[in-house]
């Protein structure tokens, strides 16, 4: 819950609302301050600059309300949670957010409000495009960090953003208010941009400079944990990578390297070859591959079903065709197809009077029964858990 001190507003709504995260941030504030309102004045732009502390107990409020800043107190700990009560009062039609570090040059925010003014609705900074400045981003983040989990969220979401992880970023009230944002930690900006992109806002960046923050206290950001968790937010926003594309990988595998060794061995080289124990191995790939696929339809299924994802006329039409009568078919053809080479097995077994058997013959046939049979269960089980998921019910 977010609790603001008295603010004075005029009969007219702002056009720019600049929304600073703070946590102990005394030795920059002011100077952040300061410089957002000389762009304000300078560009002669109404607007107002609001100071989302969270929690700060070395002077940052005093200081911001020396300098006229609209003080809202988050109780939420989290970079995200202080965003979003910041963001929650701002009045106006476009919001510029940045770190009260003075990492940020907050003079310079004409290239932001200029992308706002021509239509666009997410417009993100770009450090590599602008400059780092040099002590301003740890090795690890600028090489390996940044530019990894950039290109995922590219690849992932198909998103023209070369910096994911900017803080310093504007996007209108409207917008902003549809994405209905969540996270309360460092992902909250990977997941603007990630809803952003899935609801087909339009999307910008501007190059802007990093500066050495001067805070003269430890970073409250933490590389490997904070990357981590938008590693995860990114795999869990998008189930095709995590899911679906991984699983039909091994279901293919494993269905050309099965095909290959059914006949017999394969020998790849002298005294090197392929045979049952390889393929064992393609019919596990080809399990887990339909394991990984159910639990990608099921995801999809219940972010769709709870807002996570917006709605989508294609994976509608997919989840309506998807029924459960239609997966249970699909399982007991399987699991019929599996009982039969069980059968067929066993009059191979029959016919030698159930004694010895050369088993590399046998094992061929009962892995591929059993593949079919473990698959068809599987198949079963998801169709009934899809089928729970997809209940109407009143809300």
């Amino acid at each position: 819950m977010a609790d603001s001190n008295t603010k004075q507003t005029s009969s007219h709504s702002p056009e720019l609302s600049i929304v600073l995260p703070c946590l102990n941030e005394v030795r920059t504030l002011g100077l952040c301050l300061q410089k957002a309102h000389t762009f304000l004045a300078q560009h002669h732009v109404k607007g107002e600059v609001i100071v989302a502390d969270n929690g700060s107990d070395d002077g940052s409020i005093d200081l911001a309300r020396e300098h006229g800043a609209h003080i809202v107190r988050v109780a939420e700990k989290g970079y995200g949670a202080a965003l979003a009560g910041g963001i929650a009062v701002a009045e106006g039609q476009y919001i510029i957010m940045g770190d009260a570090d003075d990492s940020y040059d907050f003079s310079a925010l004409m290239p932001l409000l200029t992308k706002l003014r021509d239509g666009f609705e997410l417009v993100i900074g770009n450090r590599f495009q602008g400059g780092i400045k040099e002590g301003a981003m740890p090795w690890l983040n600028r090489y390996i960090g940044n530019p990894v989990l950039s290109a995922l969220g590219k690849l992932f979401f198909r998103i023209p953003i070369g910096d994911f992880h900017c803080g310093l970023r504007g996007f209108t009230r409207e917008a902003i208010a549809k994405l209905d944002l969540r996270t309360t930690g460092m992902e909250y900006a990977s997941e603007m941009i990630v809803r952003a992109a899935l609801y087909g806002l339009k999307i910008t960046e501007v190059p802007v400079t990093l500066s050495p923050d001067g805070r003269g206290h430890k970073s409250h950001l933490h590389p490997w944990r904070d990357g981590w968790r938008h590693l995860r937010f990114l795999l869990l926003y998008s189930p095709r990578w995590l899911y679906l594309y991984p699983g039909i990988a091994m279901i293919m595998c494993g269905i050309v390297i099965a095909g290959l060794l059914l006949p017999g061995p394969v020998m790849i080289a002298d005294g090197v070859g392929l045979d049952v124990h390889t393929l064992l191995v393609a019919a596990m790939a080809i399990l887990v591959g339909v394991q990984s696929i159910t639990f990608g339809l099921m995801a999809r299924s219940y972010a769709t079903n709870n807002g996570i994802y917006p709605a989508n006329k294609r994976y509608e039409k997919f989840f309506a065709q998807l029924t459960l009568e239609r997966m249970l078919l699909l399982a007991v053809v399987l699991i019929v197809i599996g009982f039969c080479g069980v059968l067929w097995a066993a009059h191979i077994w029959s016919a030698e009077h159930f004694g010895a058997l050369d088993y590399r013959d046998v094992m061929r046939i009962l892995i591929v029964a059993v593949t079919c049979i473990v698959a068809g269960l599987q198949l079963g089980f998801a169709g009934f858990l899809l089928g729970v998921m997809q209940i109407k019910h009143r809300r």
